[in-house]
């Protein structure tokens, strides 16, 4: 499996508070942008797997929500996550 406990909890110290802190929206955005890239490989070599295509989709629209909530309460952590994780905006 690509998401073990051990890297979730990498994901959450590096990106928010600590690596039990599964709640901030920054360790949030960072796991689901981890998903995002594991699933858009998996849809490169299996281009015909539509739930997998619908899962990704429902995952970006996760991480906007999360993203538009982090600019709406602090925009200085949301121009930090942004230039960490390398998004677009």
């Amino acid at each position: 499996m690509y998401l073990t406990k051990e890297v979730k909890e990498e994901i959450f110290a590096k990106h928010g508070k600590g690596k039990n802190d599964s709640g901030s929206a920054e360790g949030q955005i960072a796991l689901f942008t981890h998903r995002i890239t594991h699933l858009t490989e998996h849809l490169k070599k299996n281009r015909k797997d539509f739930n997998t295509e619908r899962s990704l989709v429902k995952l970006v629209g996760k991480r906007r929500d999360l993203l538009d909530y982090l600019k709406k309460k602090d925009i200085m952590r949301y121009r930090a996550i942004i230039k960490e994780l390398d998004l677009r905006k």
